[in-house]
């Protein structure tokens, strides 16, 4: 979350992936560094550790948000 908010802050395109039990602390940190509406897309949780099939299977399900997040951005 914090890696997605410093990029954003130096003007760099930035999503930030954060797993579903991990995002009510992101909410925070977002909100404590001002920036609540930092995009960002939930994954899963676990995500490490879960095997490359795992993964490949993750990223098939959001990369269609993670590129939407972009675009409503105006970034892409």
């Amino acid at each position: 979350m914090r890696d997605g908010i410093n990029i954003a802050k130096l003007g760099m395109p930035s999503v930030a992936l954060v797993t579903e039990d991990y995002w009510p602390q992101g909410d925070f940190v977002a909100k404590s560094l001002g920036m609540p509406n930092v995009p960002r897309v939930q994954l899963p949780h676990p995500v490490a550790g879960t095997g490359e099939t795992n993964l490949s299977r993750i990223a098939e399900q959001v990369v269609d948000d993670i590129v939407s997040k972009f675009k409503s951005s105006g970034d892409l």
